[in-house]
């Protein structure tokens, strides 16, 4: 079968981060060294000579930049400064634009002005619908509760994030199923028996909660638990709001220590850790994987951030019977919210939660299916 092979193909990635790959020679120092690299899955190695070749095909069926958490030990230690940790991280830009049939994940990622422009527009939106439809005027009641749900009824609020969740759910598993095409149907080298999709599916679940690979990266402890207080955080956020919206958004003031009140103080300390830990990163820059962002880091966390303190102000005001300023941080919280979950959550940076546990998941079944074809070639004939 004949390999094709794009010339271009180098400065088409180069719209996907930064990387001085052509200054790799491949002396295998950055594989040696990755506490994550094992047998048949060298990377960041093996995706950096695919690049120089203009592979670009071969590279839209590898999960290597799937299995890398960017510890920064590969380019602290490169001999060459070809910066191999961020090459990773512009592969898997990449590669989220190779799934997304749309083409949008490719448009956010290579252009700001369009991201910023997306975001903006959607801004917007929200706050010309709550300024047409919603009415800022509702006083608080006899006993100073702001009843929020007369200025958005939690129905109404509940049936708009099904019919956003169903779109985005929609154009993520679509592009999760090309993962699957280029990555384990296209690939002919191996034959997986459809047995070990269910035996080996528990390590994509128990990755995605715990993202415990992440902790063979030697003293990572505080970036692990940053970015795993930072993901849980917003995944119970999530929960609460599509499925449990009802109770959650309620206008009664429960106690401090009600399940309500406890789960959403979780959501915020998270989001709130979490986005300054990584703002505070990549503002000194101090560490090797904080030293290159890409636009889409920026507005992630700047977002994320915002939906969060928001979210404070919202609960302060309310607590505090102050109707009009609840009403504004509402409007504002879901003007962040929506941009944040329509142009991360399926075209970007947080749809990585799905790819990431899904690229393991991949890799071990392939693993496993060479494991078990090599175990049958060697077996003595009886």
């Amino acid at each position: 079968m004949s390999t094709r092979v794009d010339p271009n193909f180098k400065n088409t990635l180069m719209g996907y981060g930064r990387g001085d790959w052509n200054e790799c020679f491949h002396c295998g120092n950055c594989t040696a060294i990755c506490p994550l690299s094992e047998n048949g899955f060298l990377f960041p190695r093996k995706g950096l000579r695919a690049i120089q070749m203009g592979l670009k095909d071969k590279l839209a069926g590898y999960v290597d930049p799937w299995l890398c958490y960017y510890c920064g030990e590969c380019s602290e230690t490169c001999p060459r400064d070809a910066n191999p940790g961020e090459m990773m991280m512009t592969l898997r830009r990449y590669l989220t634009s190779v799934y997304d049939w749309t083409g949008l994940s490719g448009r956010l990622y290579r252009s700001f002005a369009a991201h910023l422009t997306v975001v903006f527009f959607l801004f917007a939106a929200i706050i010309t619908s709550f300024l047409i439809f919603a009415d800022f005027s509702i006083p608080a009641n006899a006993e100073g509760i702001v009843e929020i749900n007369k200025f958005a009824p939690h129905g109404l609020i509940a049936s708009l994030d099904h019919i956003l969740l169903g779109t985005l759910s929609f154009f993520l598993l679509t592009n999760i199923l090309n993962m699957f095409i280029k990555v384990i149907i296209k690939d002919r080298s191996v034959r997986i028996p459809f047995s070990m999709y269910f035996i080996h599916v528990w390590e994509a679940i128990f990755h995605f909660l715990t993202q415990a690979r992440q902790l063979k990266c030697e003293g990572k402890r505080t970036y692990w638990f940053s970015h795993w207080f930072l993901m849980s955080s917003y995944v119970i956020m999530f929960i609460l709001i599509i499925f449990f919206l009802d109770w959650f958004q309620t206008d009664q003031i429960h106690p401090v220590w009600h399940p309500q009140r406890w789960l959403g103080y979780y959501v915020t300390a998270g989001l709130i850790w979490g986005t300054i830990y990584f703002m505070i990163g990549r503002y000194k820059k101090n560490k090797e994987m904080f030293k290159f962002s890409h636009h889409s880091d920026w507005i992630f966390i700047i977002l994320l951030f915002l939906i969060a303190f928001t979210g404070i102000l919202i609960h302060i005001f309310r607590l505090n019977g102050m109707a009009l300023a609840t009403y504004v941080s509402y409007t504002l919280h879901l003007a962040v919210e929506v941009p944040m979950v329509v142009t991360f959550v399926a075209f970007s940076k947080w749809s990585h939660l799905a790819y990431r546990p899904l690229g393991l998941y991949f890799a071990n079944l392939k693993k496993a299916a060479l494991r078990k074809q090599y175990n049958m070639q060697v077996a003595p004939a009886v």
